[in-house]
């Protein structure tokens, strides 16, 4: 338990639910028929809307050996940008990342779709951004190794060999989800002088232990958080600058 407890907590939840539930469910302890999105009673004034689906349907693997696979590749990918990205590097944004690929997921493959998991697309989401913050780094699939760039197509094709067009269109919108996601805060604001709308609440970073002057531990190190509105220091003018925030001789 110490060792599930420093592992991304993003991440952590996610995959930890979706082992959980779908175990009992293809167990035959639960009744996933409860679980899945149904958007006629999501989406409904004729009764209590049963809006937990939403959120469910993100724990519900395919049977068999995906059980372990979808887990495997929600973790394999979404911790290694939980942990290492540079566009998540507040406390907090990644699980506003999240929170906007799976709301795109549930507008096209829930409710225009009509799917009823949405965990691989979750997934898949999760590899194109892996992919595009390291695209030539290299990736095992099964026995195959190629560039990570690769990878958001591999999984699909994969999908679409295996279990049919039927299932690879709905994984297909988090790809979409994650691009999306990638223009509104990226490219848009960098190349078409926009501006980054998507950004994390102060009640977000709180959560996430973002209090000013806080100090949020990542694999690359450590970040401190900046006290209120007051602008950075400007510190010294000397010595050629080396990546974030250090100078060559300090």
């Amino acid at each position: 338990m110490d060792v599930f407890w420093t592992l991304p907590p993003v991440t952590r939840t996610i995959t930890a639910g979706a082992v959980i539930v779908s175990a009992l469910g293809f167990a035959g302890i639960l009744n996933l028929s409860r679980f899945i999105f149904a958007s006629q009673v999501v989406f409904t004034t004729k009764m209590m809307p049963q809006v937990w689906r939403i959120f469910t349907a993100f724990l519900i693997t395919k049977p068999k050996f995906a059980i372990l696979l979808d887990p495997y590749f929600l973790y394999q990918y979404g911790s290694g940008l939980e942990r290492e990205s540079s566009r998540f590097s507040q406390p907090g944004d990644f699980f506003m990342y999240t929170v906007f690929v799976g709301s795109v997921i549930v507008a096209l493959a829930g409710y225009i779709l009509d799917a009823f998991t949405f965990l691989p697309a979750l997934s898949l989401a999760y590899a194109y951004t892996y992919a595009q913050d390291n695209p030539t780094r290299q990736v095992s699939f099964f026995i195959i190794s190629f560039d990570s760039k690769f990878l958001p197509l591999a999984m699909l094709f994969m999908t679409l060999i295996i279990d049919g067009p039927q299932f690879a269109l709905p994984q297909a919108t988090g790809l979409l989800a994650a691009h999306l996601y990638d223009f509104l805060t990226r490219i848009w604001p960098t190349f078409g002088g926009g501006r980054n709308y998507i950004s994390t609440p102060a009640i977000v970073k709180q959560w996430f232990g973002g209090a000013p002057g806080g100090v949020q531990q990542r694999a690359y190190g450590t970040a401190h958080q900046a006290r209120g509105n007051n602008p950075p220091p400007t510190g010294r003018s000397t010595g050629a600058q080396w990546g974030p925030g250090r100078r060559l001789g300090d």
